[in-house]
């Protein structure tokens, strides 16, 4: 079971950034994310609304406590891997998160000191300046793998070479 925590959202500042956050763990098969900041009732319903045409049992979930959600987790039994530029290669490590109740902490503004301590795994994607919304594809896809199937979905998009085709199921 993998779950995120996207820390910090600002209405105003991050609309899109959040819901790409949301949007890549969901594609990548995360069950769950939760949010902290500013609480979004459009975010939430723009996810739902997503999560109900194409599929799958993905939820989201605002937090007023981020750092008791992870304390919370971690009595869980939950692994806790905070991506961070900062950190170690998360490639070293892979094979220790695969299969795990993970808990993946990503980044708003600026990250408050206790994340990087009260975490298991301070982890890049890589040591530069990078969008939490790629750093976070990058490690689903390494550790979780590709998901294209999706339970209860009501459209599948078929790829194509070129141009759109969404079929109603």
């Amino acid at each position: 079971m993998i779950e995120v925590l996207r820390l910090n959202n600002r209405i105003g500042r991050d609309p899109r950034i959040s819901t790409h956050v949301a949007l890549t763990a969901r594609a990548f098969g995360v069950s769950r994310i939760y949010y902290s900041g500013d609480k979004d009732s459009s975010l939430e319903e723009s996810i739902n609304k997503v999560t109900k045409k194409f599929g799958g049992s993905f939820e989201i979930e605002y937090t007023k406590d981020d750092v008791k959600l992870v304390k919370e987790k971690k009595n869980k039994g939950f692994l806790i891997a905070h991506l961070t530029m900062y950190g170690k290669d998360f490639r070293k490590y892979k094979n220790k998160l695969k299969n795990k109740k993970l808990l993946i902490i990503v980044g708003g503004e600026k990250v408050e000191p206790e994340f990087y301590k009260i975490s298991d795994y301070n982890l890049s994607t890589t040591n530069q300046p990078i969008s939490e919304v790629s750093a976070l594809g990058v490690f689903l896809y390494e550790i979780h793998g590709y998901h294209n199937k999706f339970k209860n979905a009501k459209l599948v998009i078929v790829g194509k070479e070129r141009g759109k085709l969404i079929k109603k199921i």
